[in-house]
């Protein structure tokens, strides 16, 4: 018995007794006592998955899970995308795809390198000018429908990273997608909701209609199971007999039949030509760190790696995370990287842009002279720079990084929800409208002057410039961070807000994919911001004159960042139905 009792020890009470009385009455003891009854406590509010190997995370569970599947079948992480990508061409049909094209960053963790894949869509032949203007003189047909379908890339692209990078089978790495387009899904409440939404676009062709649309018009419903035999069926061609399948054989023939029935402009000499390219990245450091992300003919990677530059002049992490200061300073880098990409990006095979001008240190340094901490400046008003003289001689984003530390960032789309919104008889599968990324408009107001030209001009066999930017953060030469998001023209701005909120502000992959973001438009000149802000922030910047607007949310990045314990992976709440998947 211890403490303050009145009670009279006992002749039992023993000196064993006695002393733990005393020991319990030092503080010291106490306190290491009191230790394990501590309330545990994390030092953030977001956390991320993690795994002690690699990871997948995509914008749907399921294809996450086949990815990371394929790695723990002895798959590296190409073969992982690789799976990853066709099963999303079944589970995402508003975005994955198989008839639509994107973009592929890998780093090789053997050999150190990173290799840029470009498997964008083209210009078929009969793609000119006169094709989309109407006798209004007016631009037409060019954002759905057969007309508005480029030659698809997706499948090129795929074959050629698991070519040169793979490991397992190719016919394996299909396997899952043509089950699970066999057996079909069942739709969740959002993919039945993006059906429903998208029921006029898919009501286009016959067949679409007959795979997404039940025969009163209605979509599909949730808790319904979408079948899709014969993308099933391509699916098979392309395990058997590869990219041949489906550029030079019977898919080739059944896409260009069609296109001939209803009035589109691929052809089979246009299949059969089709090449994704293996290209040389771009890179920069910011804050000591390599970033690596893709070149033309994405426009977006140059401008991720411009608006870097540009920040790289400010002390962002003194400003504070969510600070005015360091929104107003992220809001200008992306006005004036926008110019630029808007002025000079163009497919390389027939525009010189002055990529090398664009992502230099001085050119960055220069272009930031115009900057104000005081003033926004006018985005409808701004003019590109001149890179010149510093040359030196609804799309969706999946993650992987394998056990080896190989890692895959790949971006990938049909243009619009839906794409095209058209799909080729017995083919299964709905083609992208990418033509509609050409700068038709701009094209046919400089068409009226003489010599006006437009870099992102539509041609014949060329391919349109895109916001896409899968895009890798390397540390000592491997990968760190793997990131992209699908978004359009907010693309960039949402990768550069995510590598900037890790590497300035200390944030998780978490925490990063959590914070609120902005996305300055050009167009309107408005600074559009998502829920979350303060309200003081958000009058500071109005202060400075920057025009508000808070509508919808900002991209969805599917972000890993390797720690010390294993790799972090990150699923944006911004889309229903993502997810991570563990080695």
């Amino acid at each position: 018995m211890c403490g303050n009792s009145t009670r009279r020890p006992s002749r039992t009470f023993s000196a064993r007794a006695l002393l733990a009385c005393l020991l319990l009455a030092s503080p010291a003891l106490l306190q290491a006592q009191a230790q394990p009854r501590q309330l545990l406590n994390y030092p953030a509010i977001h956390k991320p998955d993690h795994a002690a190997r690699g990871m997948v995370v995509s914008q749907n569970q399921r294809a996450s899970e086949i990815g990371a599947q394929v790695l723990r079948d002895g798959g590296n992480a190409v073969d992982a995308a690789v799976a990853t990508g066709f099963a999303l061409a079944v589970l995402l049909p508003r975005a994955g795809n198989i008839g639509g094209d994107g973009y592929m960053l890998l780093h090789d963790a053997a050999d150190g390198r990173s290799v840029a894949i470009d498997y964008r869509s083209m210009a078929p032949a009969a793609a000119t000018l006169a094709r989309f203007t109407g006798a209004d003189g007016r631009i037409q047909g060019e954002s759905a429908g057969w007309k508005a379908a480029g030659v698809p890339g997706t499948v090129a692209g795929l074959a050629l990273a698991h070519r040169r990078h793979g490991r397992l089978p190719w016919a394996r790495l299909l396997q899952p997608a043509i089950a699970l387009a066999e057996d079909g899904v069942v739709l969740s409440r959002d993919e039945a909701f993006a059906l429903d939404w998208g029921r006029a676009r898919l009501a286009r062709s016959p067949a679409g209609a007959g795979v997404f649309l039940h025969a009163d018009g209605s979509a599909l419903r949730e808790g319904e199971r979408l079948r899709q035999p014969d993308l099933a069926e391509s699916l098979r061609l392309i395990a058997r007999d590869g990219e041949d399948a489906f550029y030079r054989g019977p898919i080739a023939q059944r896409l260009a039949a069609a296109m001939q029935r209803h009035g589109g402009l691929i052809g089979l000499d246009d299949l059969a030509g089709y090449r994704a390219i293996e290209r040389e990245p771009l890179r920069t450091l910011y804050r000591g760190r390599e970033v690596v992300t893709m070149p033309p003919s994405s426009g977006g990677g140059a401008s991720v790696l411009e608006m870097l530059n540009l920040l790289e002049q400010e002390d962002l992490a003194a400003h504070g995370a969510g600070s005015a200061a360091a929104l107003h300073a992220m809001a200008e880098a992306i006005k004036l990287a926008w110019a630029d990409r808007a002025r000079h990006a163009g497919d390389p095979a027939f525009v010189a842009a002055p990529v090398n001008g664009l992502v230099s240190k001085a050119y960055a340094q220069a272009r930031w002279t115009s900057f104000s901490a005081t003033r926004a400046l006018d985005a409808t008003a701004l003019t590109a720079g001149d890179p010149g003289p510093y040359e030196s001689p609804q799309t969706t984003h999946f993650s992987v990084i394998d056990a080896d530390g190989n890692a895959v960032s790949n971006t990938f789309t049909l243009g619009s929800d839906f794409g095209a919104g058209v799909m080729a008889e017995g083919t299964g599968f709905l083609l992208g409208n990418l033509i509609g990324n050409f700068s038709l408009r701009a094209q046919l107001a400089a068409s009226a002057t003489p010599g006006g030209t437009v870099a992102n001009a539509l041609q014949p066999g060329r391919r349109p410039v895109s916001s896409m930017s899968p895009t890798l953060v390397l540390r000592d030469g491997r990968a760190w961070l793997v990131t992209g998001s699908p978004g359009g023209n907010t693309i960039p701005g949402t990768v550069m807000q995510t590598i900037v909120d890790v590497v300035d502000f200390g944030m998780n992959i978490a925490e990063a994919t959590h914070q609120p973001r902005i996305h300055q438009d050009m167009a309107s000149g408005r600074l559009q911001v998502e829920r979350g802000f303060s309200p003081d922030t958000l009058r500071l910047l109005e202060a400075l004159g920057h025009r508000i607007e808070s509508d919808e949310t900002i991209g969805s990045t599917q972000s890993l960042l390797v720690a010390e314990d294993g790799v972090q992976g990150a699923a944006d709440p911004r889309r229903p139905g993502a997810g991570s998947a563990a080695q």
